[in-house]
């Protein structure tokens, strides 16, 4: 058996435009004259993705990363920040290129988000906010971390990379916290190419955010109010984020129709759980992800993603290794292995399958058969 296609089946494959529409798109730009620099198509997305996501302000940027850069500046954040080894290594990075020292706390087993339980040991004079990420798109407990930060006069500043139009009690999860940051990343479920958004709590934060990201220039003035970058989404990303939405909610009920299968087909086996939603939450369906116990499965995790690799299904061992055992960052005090079990012990164990909307069931089930013959294998 093989894929419906016959060709590989990569992690994933980014939702693209129609090429007439996006033909339309760039001859209206074209006609413009206005390639970049907050141009009529970066102001239409802003508005759209506030009425999508149902979101008083944001601010769209070049990337994600810079995008939380910047976060770090609105939030005159130092010191020592709380946050996860287990996300991808901009998060950490972004700490660190604004000389903020990251403070690593341990994760819950069952969604692999920070343990709130574990991060009040870690608050000390130094600490200025917490940066817990939800990952794969379930909702970090935000109730008790910003009880937790009001406590103790933290700001809580969320990576929401994977959580485009998830919602929690019934209102947007990019909404918590002092300022959430989106990715739109083409890796992403909603994609400018490359982009990323800040969403606000305060809209008169955005006067400043816009600045910031137009090298420190407010509006139109000629004088520099504080040092800038250079972070602006440019017109040509902006028509493809405008014609994306246009066609994100079918994309998004694609992939729980295929999850849905995935969990039909893995949910028996022995030594594999399914890293599900939690309830009463509305899901954006942003990777199928799967967590090995050897001893049950018979094979490793790393055992099966190189007989997946054979097969050619390129599943990612979403995220390994942990930010905290990188060169750059395994010799800080928070990194010892021993204050973080439960991240090293699921960084060693997840494997992230192919998800998107243009999958078929008969490429589940030839990934799922795969990965049935590899443990009868074994």
């Amino acid at each position: 058996m093989s894929s419906s296609s016959g060709m590989p089946l990569k992690i994933t494959q980014p939702l693209l435009p129609d090429l007439n529409g996006m033909n339309l798109m760039v001859k209206e730009i074209w006609d413009s004259g206005q390639l970049s620099n907050n141009g009529n198509m970066v102001k239409q997305l802003e508005a759209k993705l506030c009425e999508h996501l149902s979101v008083d302000s944001l601010s769209v940027f070049a990337n994600g990363t810079i995008a939380l850069s910047i976060a770090c500046r609105l939030l005159n954040l130092s010191g020592e920040v709380i946050t996860t080894p287990f996300t991808f290594p901009a998060t950490v990075n972004v700490l660190a290129w604004n000389q903020i020292t990251p403070v690593f706390c341990d994760i819950e087993k069952n969604t692999y988000n920070m343990d709130p339980a574990k991060i009040e040991p870690l608050i000390t004079e130094k600490t200025t906010a917490i940066l817990p990420v939800h990952v794969f798109g379930n909702p970090s407990d935000v109730d008790r971390i910003e009880r937790l930060a009001d406590r103790y006069g933290l700001k809580v500043l969320y990576d929401a990379a994977h959580a485009f139009g998830v919602r929690y009690n019934g209102k947007a999860l990019s909404s918590y916290g002092d300022l959430s940051m989106l990715s739109f990343h083409a890796t992403k479920v909603y994609h400018t190419l490359e982009g990323g958004a800040l969403v606000f709590n305060r809209p008169s934060m955005k006067e400043r955010a816009d600045a910031l990201r137009n090298f420190g220039l407010p509006g139109n003035e000629e004088d520099i109010v504080e040092p800038g970058t250079n972070g602006k989404l440019n017109e040509v990303q902006a028509a493809v984020g405008l014609l994306l939405l246009e066609k994100i909610d079918r994309e998004i009920e694609k992939r729980k129709q295929i999850f849905s299968e995935y969990t039909r087909l893995l949910a028996d086996v022995p030594g594999i759980r399914i890293n599900t939603p939690l309830e009463g939450i509305v899901y954006n369906y942003p990777y199928f992800v799967i967590e090995i116990d050897r001893s049950k499965f018979g094979l490793s995790r790393d055992e099966l993603h190189q007989k997946l690799h054979a097969a050619f299904i390129y599943s990612r061992r979403y995220f390994y290794p942990l930010c905290s055992n990188l060169r750059c960052y395994r010799d800080l005090p928070s990194s010892d292995p021993a204050k973080l079990p439960v991240a090293n012990q699921v960084a060693d164990s997840v494997l992230t399958l192919p998800l998107y909307g243009a999958m078929t069931d008969e490429d589940v089930a030839y990934v799922c058969d795969k990965i049935h013959a590899s443990r009868n294998e074994s």
